[in-house]
């Protein structure tokens, strides 16, 4: 039987999982998804690693060993975390090596505390890169006005950057020119460009729920039939129009004369990522947005039930460059009748590192309780020894 996730791969499309736990590693699993479904990369961000640390007991005898050390909360986590990223980095070395650099990587986000701290992007990328050391992780950046001259420095450093948390064209554009920047300025001092890569992750389905309820308000104040099915038109269809035309913009920009000098050095394109390609409307699809973003040079990321529904039942057919005008009329009818994509955007942008801040502190405070549990346990046993 065929398996869709090889056709993805097939298309041009790399597939990554949305997902990391160590049981994944220990059990064999990635390796199982790796032979078998061609998975090439994985992500992980804070609500990943909340959702692992605390749900597992692979990680009890580390934490134990850390909160006897006295080790805060925070060098806990990030000591789990990073255990985790090694051994699924050297697990997918062999993606890395097989592709030649190409696919491979597991990525690391930064503190989501410092989404608005330039300086502190910089220096906490620096230090977990020197500490994961392994040439096939990227180090994830989030898309925020104060990450872009980050990804810009780590570029330039030589640090592999996965830019996260993109939903705006505007934002795209200046992630493209950070890294372009990033690159020339490598390539003016004689530093190799082909040895950096980087993702720009655009997020997807968030974008349409944000706007479906705005549509759904005006729907239901639609006095004529007309202006009612105009609106509906656009439910579910924005967020695609959105990623399609900044896959076009990644055609102009990487197969374009600004970047033929740093190709023919060797750098490599910096492909788009479809994340947030979870359906979170029951009424599309479960496979909707992987479906209709298909297409090759891109990645796209997906969660555990979205990887398994659509090795059972995804469709494969080059969907990315498909009806532009079309794509881009239903974004101009966007704004026609009132809603405005850049504000939409901004709030889904907002809110996205709050979702991260969340479960990074709900983290923080799970691991704390634990080690706190762990030191009046080995207390109260030491006094009756």
């Amino acid at each position: 039987m065929s398996n869709p996730l090889v056709e993805l791969t097939q298309a041009g499309q790399s597939i990554w999982y949305d997902n990391i736990e160590r049981k994944l590693i220990t059990s064999g699993e990635l390796k199982r998804l790796i032979d078998e479904d061609e998975l090439r990369g994985m992500t992980s961000n804070p609500a990943i690693f909340e959702k692992a640390i605390t749900g597992s007991d692979l990680y009890a005898e580390q934490l134990r060993e850390l909160a006897e050390r006295n080790k805060t909360a925070s060098e806990i986590y990030e000591e789990l975390a990073v255990r985790d990223i090694q051994s699924a980095a050297d697990t997918l070395a062999v993606v890395y090596a097989k592709t030649d650099g190409t696919d491979g990587f597991v990525s690391l986000e930064c503190s989501p505390l410092l989404a608005n701290d330039t300086a502190g992007t910089i220096e906490e990328a620096r230090r977990l890169w020197r500490w994961v050391d392994r040439r096939n992780v990227m180090i994830k950046i989030p898309g925020t006005p104060a990450g872009m001259p980050a990804i810009e420095q780590c570029i330039y450093e030589g640090i592999n950057i996965n830019i996260t948390l993109l939903f705006s064209l505007e934002s795209y554009e200046q992630t493209v020119q950070a890294y372009l920047r990033g690159l020339e300025r490598r390539l003016a001092e004689n530093k190799p460009v082909n040895t950096v890569a980087s993702v720009a992750s655009f997020f997807v389905s968030r974008i349409d729920t944000a706007v479906d309820k705005r549509l759904g308000e005006l729907i239901s104040k639609s006095t004529s039939d007309e202006e009612k099915a105009r609106v509906e038109s656009l439910l579910g269809r924005i967020a695609i129009a959105n990623a399609k035309v900044a896959y076009e913009r990644f055609k102009e920009v990487f197969h374009g004369e600004r970047f033929s000098k740093l190709k023919a050095a060797g750098a490599r394109v910096q492909r788009t990522l479809w994340a947030s390609t979870s359906t979170k409307n029951p009424a599309y699809r479960d496979v909707y947005y992987v479906e209709e973003l298909i297409g090759p040079e891109t990645i796209d990321t997906l969660p555990p039930a979205t990887l398994a529904a659509f090795r059972d039942h995804g469709v494969v057919r080059l969907t990315l460059e498909e009806n532009m005008d079309e794509e881009r009329a239903r974004l101009q009818r966007l704004e026609e009748i009132g809603i405005s994509l850049d504000e939409v955007t901004a709030q889904v942008l907002a809110d996205g590192v709050r979702l991260f801040v969340e479960p990074f502190e709900k983290l923080l405070a799970a691991i704390q309780k634990r080690g706190d549990e762990i030191l009046g346990r080995a207390a109260s046993g030491s006094a009756t020894d």
